[in-house]
């Protein structure tokens, strides 16, 4: 979670920060190719369309 920096008093586990820009990449990518959200990821009425989207 601390990218570049790391306090001496840490001990690293897991290369977390590496993990989450993948998933955050990947998530932007589906939202801007309109793969997420799908219906089954939803819930209550139908989304509208956007106008002038």
């Amino acid at each position: 979670m601390f990218g570049n920096f790391w306090p001496k008093f840490v001990k690293r586990y897991a290369k977390f920060a590496e993990i989450a820009e993948a998933g955050d990449s990947r998530y932007a990518q589906e939202v801007r190719e309109r793969r997420f959200p799908t219906a089954e990821h939803l819930f209550g009425d139908a989304p509208r369309a956007v106008i002038g989207g």
